[in-house]
């Protein structure tokens, strides 16, 4: 146990004179030390409520526009019910709420203001440790990423799956199911009538995208990474045991501040390392790679686009899971969780670290030392559902900075394919002329959108699942060759390869790309080729002008002035820096 004085004491002073009864109005710590306790007396709280006491921060992004946290509110009782039982003072505090269904143009412009807010709450208040909720894409990076920058004790409590989907007779996956309906309906295949149908089915209940969405793949990393209590990333949202979690977590994050063990002493190369293999054997989202680099950088560990191409070579997919296998995070639960698919995975030769330090005040391999499977949504080493993990990194002329591509969702058939480029240059103009004949649109081209990296979208909006043309959907043809400097949510699929870097709006040769030059995708090779002459590419690039800002003030023009490109996590340059701000005076 640290001796460690709690940094909440420097707030109140010394001495509170005594018991409510007593006055409560002692002069311990001088003018601010008695005019805050004078304050949390006007909250209404007794001195032994708190004085003395390990006081928690439990940072809350519910709201009533986030169905993925919208069962929050309740969850933070039972995480203030276990601080109290392990002797702590908890204060919940609301912050911003980053919502994916309904944030625009994208959640991803304000991941990074999260972050800010996460860092500067547990700065410049009188908190010793703090429990992070939450699940919506970016919610939990943006969280981790502010609490290691802080450098205040810190664990996750994961948002937890919804329930599965259901829809005349089929089990149904959110955003999976989402994307192949609406092509059925583009096709005209499927009615008005179904689809309205379909959307009382799809989400039915708290929680976030039960697929291996980026939501899961996130609060499976955050687990993987040490982070959360063992087992809590797969929680079904409504179950009985999310409640238990919630309350254990708030007990386990006094004994943290007691202990002083804080996101750096967890989040270390070798755990960001599992987290990558876990990711990678999930078949998870390609958004965890930006996520994991940013959040790496913020506790000072070295973590690149290599490093998971090289762990996707040796790291078989193991979860079953939607939209590279067949079930849900439900089943995945039901069969053991994360900790079972990690028992599966240690198996690999020196796939994980098993001695690291965890948040649970053990070493990670007693996170699934006694895991067992129970259900088919977890896969043995050998029998996998792939024999290496779900994402690829690109390389090439057309992106010197690296791309990546989902390869286990995409076609076989277009893994190596060359064909002439239909550029768009905006997503607004790719809605426009997609279904356009003229445009000249085969099961051959390749589909390019630029303008949408994070200053071009702005903020690297989920636009690389680009639409199939209508008249091929109802020809038949339900994939193409798609590239972007884009993302794309975590449940699509599709040959698409994405993040390129840099992206078009930062001068990269996206930007050179012209209609009916010839493009080479070749995912064995690992590459990502422009079939332009050295010296033409060279004649445009001198003709290139960069476009317009597209913010002029305000939040979005400190984004787009400090905000570094994909491979590099997306992450403001002076949030990246090593070093951490001092703690404030509270006198």
């Amino acid at each position: 146990m640290s001796g460690k004085p709690l940094r909440s004491a420097a707030w109140f002073g010394d001495s509170d004179g005594g018991a409510e009864g007593g006055g409560g109005s002692g002069t311990g710590g001088g003018l601010r030390a008695f005019s805050h306790r004078s304050r949390m007396r006007q909250l209404g709280y007794l001195p032994e409520e708190h004085l003395g006491k390990p006081v928690i921060a439990i940072l809350n992004p519910w709201s009533d526009i986030n169905p993925c946290h919208m069962h929050l509110r309740e969850r933070a009782e039972q995480v203030k019910r276990g601080v109290w039982q392990a002797g702590g003072f908890p204060l919940e505090f609301p912050v911003s709420t980053l919502s994916e269904t309904f944030q625009k143009p994208t959640p991803m412009l304000y991941r990074n203001l999260l972050a800010m807010e996460t860092e500067e709450l547990l700065r410049s208040y009188p908190v010793d440790g703090a429990v992070l909720m939450g699940g919506c894409d970016k919610t939990v990076p943006a969280l981790l990423m502010g609490a290691a920058s802080a450098g205040l004790p810190a664990l996750v409590v994961p948002s937890g799956p919804m329930l599965r989907g259901h829809h005349r007779g089929r089990t149904l996956g959110s955003g999976t199911d989402l994307w192949a309906y609406w092509d059925e309906y583009r096709a005209g295949r499927i009615d008005e009538c179904e689809m309205s149908q379909l959307s009382c089915g799809l989400a039915r209940s708290p929680g976030h995208c039960m697929t291996m969405g980026t939501a899961s793949t996130m609060t499976a990393a955050a687990e993987a990474l040490g982070m959360a209590l063992p087992g809590s990333s797969a929680i079904p949202a409504v179950d009985s045991a999310h409640h238990r979690m919630a309350a254990a977590s708030g007990l386990r994050i006094v004994e943290l501040v007691r202990e002083d063990t804080t996101p750096a002493v967890v989040m270390t190369r070798e755990a960001f390392e599992d987290a990558a293999a876990t990711v990678l054997a999930l078949g998870g989202s390609t958004n965890a790679l930006i996520h994991l680099i940013a959040m790496a950088g913020r506790v000072g560990v070295p973590l690149s686009l290599e490093d998971f191409d090289a762990l996707g070579r040796r790291v078989p997919v193991l979860a079953d899971v939607r939209p590279v296998g067949e079930y849900l995070l439900e089943d995945f639960y039901y069969a053991g969780g994360l900790p079972a698919l990690l028992r599966q995975l240690s198996t690999v030769p020196g796939a994980l670290h098993p001695d690291r330090p965890t948040v649970a005040g053990r070493p990670f391999g007693t996170y699934y030392a006694d895991a067992e499977t129970t259900g088919p949504a977890i896969r043995t080493p050998g029998k996998p559902v792939a024999e290496e993990g779900g994402v690829a990194v690109l390389h090439g002329n057309l992106a010197p900075g690296g791309a990546v591509i989902k390869h286990l969702a995409s076609s076989p058939a277009l893994l190596c394919h060359t064909g002439p480029a239909v550029v768009f240059d905006s997503y607004a103009e790719l809605r426009a002329g997609i279904d356009d004949p003229a445009l000249g649109i085969t099961a051959d081209s390749v589909l390019v959108l630029r303008g949408a990296g994070p200053l071009g979208g702005p903020g690297m909006p989920e636009y690389g699942m680009l639409p199939i043309p209508a008249y091929l959907l109802e020809a038949g043809v339900t994939d193409l060759v798609r590239i972007s400097d884009a993302r794309m949510s975590g449940t699509s699929y599709g040959t698409c390869v994405l993040h390129i870097a840099p992206e078009s709006h930062a001068g990269g040769p996206l930007a050179l790309v012209r209609s009916g030059d010839p493009i080479t995708l070749d995912v064995g090779r690992r590459l990502l080729q422009l079939e332009v002459e050295p010296a033409e590419l060279e004649r445009r690039r001198r003709a290139w002008t960069p476009p317009p800002p597209v913010f002029r003030r305000g939040y979005g023009s400190l984004y787009a002035e400090h905000v570094t490109q994909a491979d590099e996590g997306c992450d403001f340059d002076f949030l990246a820096h090593p070093g951490r701000d001092p703690f404030p005076d509270p006198h």
